[in-house]
Parts: structure tokens; C-alpha cells; sequence
């Protein structure tokens, strides 16, 4: 499954921490970004990536 983290990012990092494999923080933006599409593997914790978020910036895409 692919996200995508919308311009609401408040830049928190806990999308990042709860599923690396899928989110992480830009160096140049600071900002989060989907950079992997979720798999089997690691769909739960980005789910959880996406529900835990303060702000409500990531979405399914």
C-alpha cells in the first residue's frame, strides 16, 4: 500500500519512529515523506503511522 504525507505535516516525527521502513524525516525540508510503499510485512506499523498522527498528514494514496 502507498501514503503520502499532505503540507498539514507538523514535522513530529513519529511517523518516522513508529515505521521507518515506510516514513522519514527530509534533511532538506524537515518535513516527513512516504518514501517506500508498505508491504505485508509492514503495512501495520504504518498504519499505526497514520492513525497516531497529531496533525492528520498522511493519507493513503
Amino acid at each position: 500500500m502507498k501514503y503520502k504525507v499532505n503540507d498539514t505535516c507538523i514535522a513530529c516525527g513519529l511517523c518516522a519512529g513508529t515505521c521507518p521502513e515506510v516514513f522519514r524525516m527530509n534533511d532538506e525540508t524537515g518535513m516527513a515523506e512516504a518514501y517506500a510503499e508498505a508491504t505485508e510485512a509492514t503495512n501495520e506499523s504504518a498504519q499505526d503511522a497514520m492513525n497516531s498522527c497529531p496533525a492528520g498528514a498522511i493519507e493513503e494514496a
